[in-house]
């Protein structure tokens, strides 16, 4: 016992390198040992496994051959069971399942064949908006297998033949979204018979498909434009009850006086009636000759009657935003293809707004 606190010092004691590879050796040898056992139980039980297998399969088949019953036949109207062979049932195969029709079953109703109100058909053609669409129609220059028709909502069926003034159009497939920053002297129209440019010139190699601008904008205002082939959409940011947001900056020959700012953002009555602006303000509050204004509302030439009717002129008028989409990154006379995720914001813009808005007209 006396000697026990110093038996290191005389006790060979193994170190280092030694050590652990004695740990490991005998850690190897545990698992030998461990792994021939259950090897061995393995090969007991199979073999007990198999000795049984083999004795009930004789008996069994020997007792379904003399006791096997008949297949029941169904008189009924109900569908017949089909059993499965004994054979798919010990193996667990799948058979393939013959359907019966049942004649006291009504047959089912073929399919019905893809329609498209012809105002949409024309928006999806990239022709115009489904808007502008209806009243294309409407005119009697819209054929459909050289008929005409008068009524927008008539129904397109696939493979039937469209023309619109004489020329076959075709719904398109591939939608194309494109941000313009539209720059002065170019007019926000598909085609002008004075000759003058128009937006289609600044994107003309941006897509071989035939897009159309959402909304003007006056020959002299800027900014941020859509141009686009999706008819649905078109009609959808066009549309007043779904207020679209739209920031303008505003330049003024003078200065605005707080007694017109007040006016303003109260709100003016123009000729077509009562407008307020949704926010007032000075992006610089040292410049007062410049002026942001926001506004929903898509009547035509609204923000520069709005400063007009207090006898401001304005001198330049630049749309900065438009359905929370923003000039940023693209040069003026310069375009940009909109993202996945811009799009669908776009498709889903103010609409719980709007469910709400159906909700309470119910």
């Amino acid at each position: 016992m006396a000697n026990k606190p110093f038996a290191k010092f005389t006790e060979k004691i193994e170190k280092g390198a030694k050590k652990k590879e004695r740990i490991r050796q005998e850690k190897k040898k545990i698992r030998s040992e461990t792994k021939a056992y259950f090897d061995k139980k393995k090969a007991e039980r199979y073999a007990l496994r198999t000795q049984h297998g083999a004795t009930d399969s004789s008996q069994s088949t020997r007792g379904s051959q003399e006791n096997r019953p008949a297949p029941i036949q169904k008189t009924d109207n109900r569908k017949p069971i089909i059993a499965a062979p004994p054979a798919a049932k010990k193996t667990g195969a799948k058979l393939p399942v013959t359907k019966i029709p049942d004649p006291a079953l009504p047959a089912k109703p073929a399919k019905v064949q893809e329609q498209m109100p012809l105002n949409k058909y024309l928006a999806h053609a990239g022709i115009c908006s489904r808007r502008d669409a209806a009243d294309i129609v409407k005119s009697g220059k819209v054929m459909v297998n050289d008929q005409k028709i008068t009524e927008p909502g008539y129904k397109v069926k696939h493979g039937d033949e469209v023309k619109v003034a004489g020329k076959k159009i075709t719904a398109q497939k591939n939608l194309v979204y494109i941000l313009l920053n539209k720059p002065k002297d170019f007019i926000t129209t598909t085609e002008d018979p004075q000759g003058r440019k128009t937006v289609l010139d600044i994107v003309k190699n941006a897509t071989t498909e035939r897009v159309y601008p959402i909304g003007r904008l006056d020959r002299n205002t800027t900014g941020v434009l859509l141009l686009t082939n999706d008819g649905e959409l078109a009609q959808k940011l066009s549309h007043p009850s779904y207020e679209v947001r739209k920031i303008y900056e505003v330049t003024l020959d003078r200065q605005v006086s707080k007694k017109d700012f007040d006016t303003i953002a109260e709100g003016v009555m123009l000729d077509d009636g009562f407008v307020q602006p949704d926010a007032l303000a000075y992006p610089d509050a040292k410049n007062k000759h410049v002026i942001g204004i926001e506004i929903h509302s898509g009547r035509n030439r609204i923000v520069r009657r709005i400063f007009e009717k207090l006898g401001y002129d304005v001198r330049n008028l630049d749309r900065v935003m438009y359905a929370n989409l923003t000039k940023k990154n693209v040069d003026r006379g310069k375009w940009r293809m909109l993202s996945e995720k811009e799009v669908r914001l776009l498709k889903f813009l103010n609409a719980s707004y709007n469910r709400k808005s159906a909700a309470a007209d119910r």
